[in-house]
């Protein structure tokens, strides 16, 4: 291990370099990533990366999980519940079954079993590889909302499908009964212990006397302890993280402070940064290990089987993204819906689109055992692991590289965003204003009759309310604003290093009060 590790720290600099890359040239960085380990494995002495399958979903899934329930909106999530839960189950269910019957009718050696496992695996688009390819293009809130809320229920539905499928292969058989009562277990338990173990850190953090640092601490374990709890128990620890990770998230306003919450989501940026950069080089790394697996299979059958599920999962969930519309078209005449506008063929088609898969495809592929339980081999694991490989590796570059143009092309924010998100922004923070400016005129009126400050800051909202403060300062003004900026860090620098005396805790916390003011441009 200690022998690999500057090819470690060599492997994360090529991921900064890549993902500044992609940023520059405006493409998703999951796309390099996965070509960049495919090249780089191919170079001759480079160390064969072996991850035990049993912690691939313990060191990956819960964080990524944890923090895309952090930053899903659940107002938005229930907005549109309909949809999301039907993209999520039914077309996660849909797909699974299609490339089940597809598998076992064209691959030999594939049982319905064997199909359904490849199916768990590869029906689940991944959120990371959207999200990527969407900041490059401005697509309407509703739609980025659908496909939060989806990824976040859509990776519960499609390992279910997988571990019940591994059962199946694993015993030879499937009783209906038993596999009704574990798949109720495994949902409701799973929810029942994310939320009481959520509810418990809640607590912790509310009432035990923590700092920005313990804060940010708890918040690293929740996501283990929550998924290890779960499946310690046999229900879903995918479940579980994502509702507590909703219920925390949806109180963070309760039981952390503001310099925790600051903090706190730098922390996860990069934390979650580190690893979703891993995991893609990880898929590409992997190539020539499981080509090598491959045996009695060729090389282009086997990539003739990878080219024909994702040729399945790409139509399968066009298909199906246009029958959840159609429902939905049907279901408005009987109850309501959170949108009552005919959507046309464009923004199924967006939907049906996004349907790159990577992390927990790659994560549900690894950890197939390499032997059941009763000592021989598991059927076609390395077949299995390369066609999860290639439906990785297309759908990304295909689905990937083209869906900004499509989106571009078909434009959906003239669909449904009829206020600009500027405009309703504007709109809010002048009511915002308003509102502080009576609240301080009704509860501190002698105060703000005799209290020169608290009557600055009357001026500071009034000021807000008619839209003419430093937040409404325009382009050129920020780039005079931060040059000013920089030129008072200097000053400080300066003065440290002039006036030995001079305490140099008091420089740092002016620095830090400039840097707060400096990322506060980023949302003016």
């Amino acid at each position: 291990m200690l022998d690999d590790f500057p090819f470690y720290l060599g492997i994360l600099i090529v991921i900064l370099l890549l993902i500044m890359l992609a940023n520059k040239i405006k493409v998703a960085y999951p796309i390099l990533l996965v070509l960049a380990g495919l090249a780089i494995s191919f170079i001759p002495g480079v160390p064969v990366i072996n991850i035990e399958p049993e912690l691939i979903f313990f060191i990956f899934l819960p964080p990524l999980l944890y923090e895309a329930a952090w930053t899903v909106s659940w107002k938005e999530m229930w907005r549109w519940r309909r949809i999301i839960t039907s993209f999520a189950f039914v077309v996660v269910f849909l797909s699974a079954l299609s490339v089940a019957l597809v598998a076992n009718y064209f691959i030999p050696g594939f049982s319905l079993a064997l199909g359904f496992v490849l199916g768990g695996i590869v029906s689940p688009p991944d959120a990371v590889s959207a999200g990527a390819i969407l900041k490059f293009v401005k697509v309407p809130k509703a739609i980025s909302s659908i496909l939060e809320g989806e990824s976040l229920l859509n990776d519960a539905s499609s390992l279910i499908i997988f571990r019940f499928a591994m059962i199946a292969v694993a015993t030879e058989q499937f009783i209906f009964v038993k596999a009704a009562t574990s798949f109720s277990w495994m949902i409701i338990g799973g929810v029942s212990i994310g939320l009481l173990i959520g509810w418990l850190f809640m607590k912790a953090h509310k009432y035990l006397p923590t700092d920005a640092n313990a804060d940010i601490v708890l918040s690293l374990l929740t996501p283990y302890i929550i998924y290890l709890a779960a499946e310690e128990v046999h229900c879903s620890g995918v479940l579980a993280v994502v509702s507590g990770g909703l219920l925390l998230s949806n109180n963070r306003h309760r039981f952390l402070n503001s310099k925790s919450r600051l903090r706190g989501v730098n922390v996860w940026e990069s934390f979650c940064f580190i690893l979703n950069g891993f995991v893609f080089m990880l898929i590409g790394l992997d190539l020539p290990q499981i080509t090598k697996g491959l045996e009695e299979v060729s090389l282009p059958s086997a990539i003739g089987y990878g080219v024909l599920i994702t040729a399945v999962l790409i139509v399968s969930r066009m298909l199906s993204s246009y029958g959840a519309v159609v429902v939905t078209m049907i279901a408005r005449n009987f109850i309501t819906v959170a949108d009552t506008r005919n959507p046309g063929i464009k923004t199924p088609f967006i939907l049906g689109w996004t349907g790159m898969r990577g992390v927990v495809s790659l994560a549900a592929a690894l950890s197939i055992p390499v032997y059941l339980n009763n000592g021989n081999g598991f059927p076609q694991r390395n077949l299995i692991l390369f066609i999860t490989f290639i439906v990785i590796l297309l759908t990304l570059v295909i689905q990937g590289l083209t869906l900004p143009y499509f989106i571009r092309k078909i434009n959906l924010t003239d669909i449904y965003d009829p206020v600009p998100r500027e405009e309703a922004y504007d709109t809010l923070r002048k009511e915002l204003a308003e509102h502080a400016i009576k609240y301080l005129k009704t509860h501190y009126n002698d105060e703000v009759k005799s209290n020169t400050p608290l009557q600055h800051l009357i001026q500071k909202w009034e000021l807000h309310s008619n839209g003419i403060d430093d937040e409404s300062i325009g382009e050129e003004l920020k780039v005079i604003y931060l040059d000013l900026l920089n030129e008072q860090r200097q000053w400080l620098i300066d003065k440290n290093k002039e006036d030995q005396t001079l305490d140099e805790s008091i420089i740092r916390r002016q620095m830090y009060y400039l840097d707060i003011e400096e990322e506060k441009l980023r949302f003016l």
